[in-house]
């Protein structure tokens, strides 16, 4: 059963080494990603699953103790998903071997490095952006079942067209999209995440979409409460931390 869950963002300039001279643009989105993960902590879970974008050759399980890097960045900097330690044999290590973490989960094993996790074991899985809907709640379902006391570290960001120098450039639809969201995860409303549009998202480029519609699927009679830590578009990419509990 899903007992809490934490959203974050997963651009990789949260690491202050990649960001280099613009890390303090992000320092209030750092702070509020530990925030987060106090609150997983705080939930005592039996099993922290982290989920986060990936493309093709991210995709899937990767088990508690897989390596990532930030070299393809620019920075010789390593990261691993917790130590291994207690993962759940039944994941298919093979799967992983020889495959580093996407981005989004480097990320993910950056911030838990950094609030030294050491609460539950440790699961990944990369979500592939064209997933459907009715999948990711499915999934999100298998998730929750997995443990008596199961968290989960959801990393996506909204859209990226906020701005003329977004990375999508300007779309008029993209703020709106982006509040609904921000209201959703920090309201922790389920059914507004799983009727998410599927096909604005795609045009917007959210890359958390799908693993937050997994999140819809885990948190399904879980009955937990948001709350909205932060809400921005720096480099006009929304970017949301929420917590649930």
């Amino acid at each position: 059963m899903l007992v809490a869950a934490a959203v974050c963002p997963c651009p990789p300039l949260l690491v202050p080494e990649v960001a280099a001279g613009a890390a303090p643009e992000l320092d209030a989105a750092r702070a509020a990603c530990t925030d987060a993960l106090g609150v997983l902590a705080a939930a005592r879970p039996d099993l922290l699953v982290v989920l986060g974008p990936a493309e093709q050759s991210g995709r899937g399980t990767h088990p508690g103790g897989t390596a990532g890097s930030f070299r393809g960045f620019g920075v010789d900097l390593d990261v691993r998903l917790g130590t291994g330690d207690g993962a759940d044999e039944s994941t298919d290590q093979g799967a992983a071997a020889g495959r580093e973490l996407p981005p989004s989960l480097a990320v993910a094993a950056w911030l838990l490095e950094r609030t030294g996790w050491s609460d539950a074991p440790i699961e990944g899985l990369g979500v592939g952006e064209p997933l459907a809907a009715e999948r990711c709640i499915e999934v999100g379902r298998e998730i929750a079942a997995r443990a008596s006391r199961v968290a989960l570290l959801v990393m996506g960001d909204a859209s990226a067209c906020r701005t003329l120098k977004a990375p999508g450039y300007l779309d008029e639809r993209a703020a709106p999209f982006d509040a609904e969201v921000a209201r959703a995860l920090g309201a922790a409303d389920v059914a507004a995440l799983a009727a998410l549009d599927v096909e604005l998202a795609f045009e917007l480029k959210v890359s958390g979409r799908a693993p937050w519609q997994v999140l819809a699927g885990a948190a399904e009679g879980a009955g937990l409460g948001g709350e909205l830590l932060y809400e921005d578009a720096p480099y006009g990419v929304g970017y949301v931390v929420a917590t649930w509990s």
